[in-house]
């Protein structure tokens, strides 16, 4: 395979890591993308873990409910643009123009999700009050330990 070829896979391999990423958890997306399961189960467990009160619920769950919302055409955008990834890379001749062109449109989405997202946490943030705020930021220190372990005992 010549170099080029390997680059131009390369770049649509990383491409649709990188989309399968902006999507979250599968085609419905999960809690850090905006996803469906972004009030799900773990949410709920987290809010369950300050004592979160019924206002504060109502009031996160409206803050997810919008960013969702806001970022369901984005969603859209981005699996369609994954679709366009494939056939690319299933194409007869790689064009390396077109697949970083794509890469670039990718990664601009993948921008307007993180933006969205992040500014979402904020506003959920503002809800919680300090100290359920450093609750909550300890509890996730030791579930990244707890993950970083089992990847490490896998060999990751």
């Amino acid at each position: 395979m010549s170099k080029l070829k390997f680059a131009a896979l390369a770049l649509v391999m990383a491409g649709s890591l990188s989309m399968a990423q902006a999507q979250g958890h599968g085609p419905r997306g999960g809690m850090m993308m905006g996803g469906p399961g972004m009030m799900g189960g773990h949410a709920e467990h987290m809010l369950d873990a300050v004592d979160a009160s019924d206002a504060q619920r109502a009031q996160i769950k409206q803050i997810m409910d919008a960013a969702r919302a806001d970022l369901k055409a984005t969603h859209d955008s981005a699996r369609a643009l994954h679709a366009q990834s494939l056939t690319l890379f299933a194409a007869a001749n790689i064009d390396a123009v077109s697949i970083e062109a794509l890469r670039q449109q990718q990664q601009a989405l993948h921008e307007t999700i993180s933006k969205r997202m992040s500014q979402a946490f904020i506003d959920a943030a503002r809800v919680l009050t300090p100290e359920q705020r450093a609750k909550l930021a300890e509890r996730m220190k030791k579930q990244q330990a707890r993950m970083a372990e089992r990847m490490k005992a896998r060999g990751n």
